[in-house]
Parts: C-alpha cells; structure tokens; sequence
C-alpha cells in the first residue's frame, strides 16, 4: 500500500483556520446521551434545593414576621367610644351627662333642589334665616359646616326630610344641665372628653368606663366582619358618680353669695357648708364662676376654685380655735379674765383693737363677743411659744388636706425657729394674721369644734351607685383624728354662741335656733410683704346648733367696698344659707336653756 502524499493548501492572508470542521473535546461530551441527562438533573436538583431553601426560608426563618404583617393587613381593632359615667347629686339630681350630638354639613353639589328650597325647609328647625343659609351653601361645592352639638330632636327632624347632600355627623358630647349651679366642684372636660377641672379632672378613672376592644377582619374585597365579640360588648354599666352635694342648698348659697358681691361691690367670694361628722361638703360655691357647656368662653383663672387653691390671712374667725388651744392644753380657764388695755406693744410693733376700744377685765367668752386682739394676745401669751406652734403643726397648718378635689394648696406657716425665737409671730397669730391657709381648710378646722374634737377629711365623692341605688365603690377615708376634748369643744361653741347672741355676730342670730359663730374682718395681704391699706377680707363661720352641732357654714368675700364687715357682709350669706338648711334637713328648733336656781 502506497503512503497517500498529504498536499497541504497555504492560508490565505488574512483568514482564520477552520475549527469546525474539527469538533472539540466538549462538544463530543454534550453530544453523548448520558451527560445531557445528568446535566439536566443537576440544574433540576439545583433549582429543587433553592426552593426548598426559599421554602425553609418563607416558612421558618421569615414566618412570625409574614404572619405579623399579613394580620396587621387582615385584622383591624377597634375601640368604641363608650359614655363617661353621670356625675349626680346626694338627691340624684343629674350635675353631668354625656349626650348624642350631632354636626350638620352640607354639600350643595349634591342637591337635587335649589339652594334656596332646602335653606327654605331647614332654616326653622335651626333657628336661622334662610337667608343666610343661602350664602352659606354659595361659599363652596362641599363640606359646608352649618351647625353642631345639635340635639337628637333637632337631627331627627332634618333627617326626616330626606334631602340629599345633607349629612348629619354623631358623636357625644359633655352635658351640665345645672350650668354653672356646681361648675365649682363638678369642672368640665375639653374637646377631647377629658377632664380638666373639678371633680371631671380629680375623679377621671372612676368616670370613664371599661372599654373593650373589638377585633375585625378585613375579607378579600376590603369588607370589615367581626372576629371576636367580647361577652357584654353591646352593654356598658349603669353607674353613677354620686357627690355628696346638695343642689338645692348649692342654689341658695350661690344665690346669697351673689347678692353680697354686687351689694358690696366685691372681687369674689365663697360659701362651704359642711357636715362635721364625716366632712362631707353639701355646698361648695365661688363667685364668680363660669358655665362648664361653654367653658371656652371664660376666664382660665375661674377654673381653679379657690375656696381651696388660693391662701388667705383668717383674721378673727381662727381666735375659737386658738381659745381651744389655751383650753385643752391648760394653759387658761373658761373662766380666767385677761386685761383689755385697747393696745399694746410687742417690741417695735404696736397691736391695737380693730375699734381701738379699752375693755378691762374680760374673760374668753368675752374676747370672742368684742373680737378683742389685746385680749386674745394676752390669753396665747400663757403658753409657751414652742407648745402653742406644736398645737398649730397638730390642727395641720402647712399642710394639705388629702381632698377629693384637685388643685389644692397647702397652707403656710413659718418655721419653728422663726416662730419661737420672734415675740410678734404668736402674737399676731393669736389674732388669725402671720400664717396662711385656704377657706376650706379653716372650715375643716372649725368642724373638730363641732364634732367634739375629731380632724376630718373634706370630700365631695360619696361613691359609685347603680340604677337602683345599690352602692357599688365607695371612697377610703382617713379614719378621723382626734385633736380637742368634748369639753373643750362644747366649751368654746358657747363661747361662739355669745358671739351671736350678744357680739358682733348678731346678723347670723336665727329666732329658735342656737347659732355658734365668729365674725372676721382681716387685711388683706400683699405678695410683696406686709398689708395692702385699702383692702379687706371679711368672713363669717357659724355652727348649727350648740345643742346638737353639726353643720358648719362659712363665707368669705374678698375685697368688699363701703361699709363691710365679717358681721355686713359675710354674716348675713351665712343665716340664709343656714335659714335653707334648717329646711332641707328638717332641723328641729334648739331647746330652750331652763334657768335653775
């Protein structure tokens, strides 16, 4: 066999050598059937294993925060607007309510009548001139606000006329059918239906009630179905907040107190009546006030009532409790007399009668009769003065009173070291003057008087009552502490009957009746430091009745002009209340004192 002879061809310039035509090592293995398939396999055992990890991924690692997401998208929770619970009078006399209101809007692009038609038809149901209802609606197409907090009655009446671009809005809204009768102590709440003053402040947890969220789900079109429906969701309680005020005595305290301010031509004033047994306060009035349904439209200062928010010097009405002092801790005797000199000196400070009248020899009765400040000076000088300020530290001067009503200031008094080391500190306190407290505070005072020597709390909140009258809560008290003998106090509420009967309290004497009181006509005094010249507070405190006491009633008006007095001004607002209370409560008239021989 010859050896063929190869001819080799020379490449063009330019050209490439043809590789295909000689297939490559690769290529031969993608040809075969067995590499195919297993590369085939392999990119499907690849894809299977990253689904399974995306699958790992989505279901296990991921899952709790997809699950978080798809329930926020899925489930709504809504919480309803339940009612603030009534807040009601001792006599169940409605003080505050929460009510269904509306707000009306209008959008005349929607009419189907004329403007003029439908401002036509509504006009008289709100009180308004079609007139300008007419250019209302020309003002814009939509969302013309044309009144709110309407009634259901007034609502009722515009939807039964089936106007189209007429929409009535429904929400609640805080109600005070007494005005401004107890505005002092009930307070009122804002927009928002929280409360901001008075016992609608102080009070907030007991008067808003459970409120029990509702769950939802959203279906596939977006429509919202209940998920879980808490057991009594459609059904609220039916408890009131009862106080333990009274609003027919509440009227004619406001009323006498009223008559004063004007007569006078006062700055304000306050009325307290209180139960000394307890220190429950059936009245609690100060003027001037502000009606709570329109809140908005009254001075900021009205809202903090300040019968407990605001300190006054009280003069002569604290010398029973200062007689007291000298009483239970042995210092005097009821029957002990002290010379009247009509003024004296204390170091460089001179102190005089407010009469500047020389009285001689007088006893306690006596010094309470003249409102004497010699005698009453006198009298405390027998105590040592470290003994009588434990006794003031004792009665709670300096300190809060622990109320149900909010915005109280604590009274001052100096410190122990001032007060001892400087002659004119008891001095003057002997008269009411270098110490400050709150007018209810020297009402709580003047109750341990009348309740045989027992420091009580004054509160407002009686408790949670249901429909039927049954009492559901009711407020923890600070058990009463005891602070004077019930010889002491008998002792100095004869004292304080002579004050009526025969001193400068004889504007509070009520026929039949035994009336302990104290007159009080204080200077006023200044922020900067020592009296203004020109302004006075006068007060009165009286105690129903020396034979059976109870009751204690006390006013003060502040900044009186003209003739005022403790025993013109003040004295008079405490009889007509007194007069309204022997009504109310059914007081029989005292015993009269048999003489013996």
């Amino acid at each position: 066999m010859q050896n063929s002879k190869i001819k080799t061809m020379p490449l063009s310039k330019g050209k490439e050598p043809n590789h295909a035509l000689k297939p490559s090592v690769g290529s031969k293995l993608f040809q075969r059937p067995g590499f195919r398939l297993l590369l085939i396999w392999a990119i499907m055992m690849a894809g299977s294993f990253g689904l399974l990890f995306n699958l790992y991924r989505l279901q296990v690692v991921i899952s709790p925060s997809l699950e978080e997401k798809a329930r926020q998208q899925q489930m709504i929770y809504m919480r309803p607007f339940i009612p603030r619970r009534p807040i009601v009078d001792r006599n169940g006399n409605v003080l505050a309510v929460d009510r269904r209101v509306y707000t009306l809007y209008v959008h005349p692009k929607l009419f189907k009548l004329p403007k003029q038609n439908i401002a036509t038809q509504i006009a008289p149901i709100l009180d308004k001139s079609s007139a300008d209802l007419e250019m209302l609606f020309n003002k814009k197409n939509t969302g013309i606000r044309v009144g709110g907090s309407l009634t259901e009655d007034v609502a009722n009446k515009i939807a039964q006329l089936s106007l189209d671009g007429i929409e009535l809005i429904p929400k609640y809204s805080r109600l005070y059918p007494q005005q401004e009768l107890a505005a002092d102590v009930v307070g009122y709440v804002n927009v928002d239906h929280q409360g901001q003053a008075g016992i609608e402040y102080s009070q907030e947890k007991l008067l808003e009630r459970e409120v029990r969220t509702l769950r939802m789900s959203r279906s596939g079109n977006g429509t919202l179905m209940p998920d879980h429906i808490p057991e009594g969701f459609l059904h609220s309680d039916d408890l009131r907040l009862q106080l333990t005020l009274d609003s027919r005595l509440q009227r004619a305290a406001r009323s006498a107190l009223k008559q004063k301010i004007k007569e006078f031509n006062a700055k304000r004033g306050t009325v307290i009546v209180m139960d000394a047994r307890d220190g429950s306060l059936l009245a609690l009035v100060s003027e001037p006030t502000y009606n709570p349904n329109q809140f908005y439209t009254s001075d900021i200062s009205l809202f903090k009532n300040w019968a407990l928010a605001d300190l006054y010097e009280p003069g002569s009405t604290f010398k029973p409790l200062n007689v007291a002092i000298a009483l239970e801790s042995g210092a005097v005797r009821p029957d002990q007399v002290f010379n009247d000199t009509g003024s004296l000196q204390i170091g460089r400070w001179p102190i005089s009668n407010y009469d500047k009248q020389v009285r001689g020899m007088i006893d306690p009765a006596q010094i309470l009769q003249h409102s004497s400040n010699v005698g009453m000076v006198r009298m405390m000088q027998q105590m040592k003065p470290e003994v009588y300020y434990g006794w003031l530290e004792r009665l709670g001067l300096g300190q809060k009173l622990e109320t149900d009503l909010p915005f109280e200031t604590a009274g001052q008094l100096k410190n122990q070291q001032k007060f001892t080391s400087s002659p004119i500190e008891p001095a003057t306190t002997a008269f009411g003057q270098g110490f400050s407290l709150t007018p209810l505070q020297l009402t709580q005072l003047h109750a341990t008087l009348a309740n045989g020597g027992k420091l009580v709390v004054p509160h407002v909140v009686q408790g949670l009552f249901d429909s039927q009258g049954q009492l559901y809560w009711q407020p923890r008290l600070s058990a009463p502490r005891p602070i004077f003998s019930p010889a002491t106090c008998q002792n100095v509420l004869e004292m304080m009957e002579t004050v009526v009967s025969q001193g400068t309290g004889k504007t509070a004497d009520i026929p039949g009746y035994r009336v302990a009181g104290k007159t009080g006509t204080a200077q006023k005094a200044s922020p900067t430091g020592g009296y203004f010249t020109n302004a006075k507070i006068t007060s009165f405190v009286g105690i129903l009745s020396v034979d059976s006491p109870r009751y204690v009633v006390m006013a003060v008006v502040d900044e009186p002009k003209g003739n005022a007095f403790g025993s013109t001004v003040a004295a008079p607002i405490v009889k007509s209340v007194m007069e309204v209370l022997i009504g109310i409560e059914q007081i029989p008239p005292s015993q009269p004192t048999i003489a013996t021989e």
